[in-house]
């Protein structure tokens, strides 16, 4: 009998979709989705710039695919749930990846002349399982507790379930294979099947002219685990958010709604040491617990 209780992989810790689009090895793929979406026909992709920021995690968000083209630097995240908050993510990609702009060209900020920079371009690929609206336009100043901001995020979000967005899809062969894969194994997970049968009964449904296919084939073990990943992760984010609400609706009150905020946080940090993002330690300093409470919290917590 297999075993359907996995954790997360950290070898594989990359969502699928950088691995399709952020890949230096492809970057055909990565032209064809920034053509689908500017309605531009360039054609060397070795004109892409990849500055994915690699190997760095702050707050537990990690850049998916960013890239400089054409004085557009563009940053593409995808997501499985709906997730309001991603201009703030965004805006603490673009200044990340900005700094390193300047400093990697040489660029003065101590001048009259006004410096010009790549412009800005950023997309959220949703692709979950709940009904959003085919386009939807998420600002920073959304989050802002008054309205008259002086910085201001928008990010554009765009639905590529299978069947949304027929043109761009049509626009980008492999966008709309992978949002075909993503449906077929979703689809094959709820009629009970494994997520090894479930991938590979999704690769194998693809057709023979697939660009992803053979990519996807060689590359089966890592596939696999990725998309175990992101499904315990998108699992643990519902879970968490039912949590909250279900908090929120018992409280009614400030205070309840700051108890539910609590345990949201707790939950996070407990999250971050299962994946290794935090040590116990640093996460006890973060709650304001003792060590011990802590480790005390965290073992209820996985039981």
């Amino acid at each position: 009998m297999k075993n359907n209780n996995y954790g997360i992989n950290r070898q594989y810790k990359d969502k699928l979709f950088k691995f399709i689009f952020g890949n230096p090895d492809h970057k055909e793929w990565t032209l064809s989705l920034y053509n689908a979406i500017n309605n531009t026909n360039y054609d060397n992709p070795q004109d892409i710039i990849l500055t994915t920021i690699e190997n760095v995690i702050y707050m537990g968000m990690k850049n998916d695919v960013s890239f400089l083209l054409d004085e557009t630097l563009s940053f593409y995240e995808q997501q499985s749930t709906y997730n309001p908050n991603m201009p703030i993510r965004y805006l603490i990609y673009i200044g990340m990846s900005y700094s390193g702009y300047i400093e990697n060209n040489d660029v003065s900020l101590f001048t009259s002349k006004t410096q010009k920079l790549p412009t800005p371009k950023c997309i959220c690929f949703y692709n979950g399982p709940e009904d959003e609206p085919d386009n939807i336009t998420l600002k920073l100043s959304d989050s802002f507790e008054h309205m008259d901001a002086d910085v201001e995020v928008t990010v554009h979000m765009i639905n590529i379930n299978n069947g949304r967005n027929k043109n761009l899809l049509d626009a980008c062969k492999p966008l709309r294979e992978y949002a075909i894969f993503i449906d077929k194994t979703r689809a094959y997970q709820l009629q009970g099947k494994s997520f090894e049968d479930a991938v590979g009964m999704s690769i194998d449904a693809l057709p023979a002219d697939s660009v992803l296919k053979s990519f996807l084939l060689s590359n089966k073990a890592e596939v696999t685990n990725m998309c175990i990943t992101e499904y315990n992760a998108e699992r643990q984010m519902e879970l968490l958010r039912r949590e909250e609400q279900r908090y929120g609706r018992e409280e009614g009150r400030v205070e309840g709604r700051a108890e539910g905020r609590t345990e949201g946080r707790l939950s996070l940090l407990f999250e971050d040491v299962r994946d290794g993002i935090r040590t116990p330690e640093q996460a006890a300093i973060k709650a304001g617990m003792s060590l011990e409470d802590f480790n005390k919290a965290y073992m209820d917590y996985k039981v």
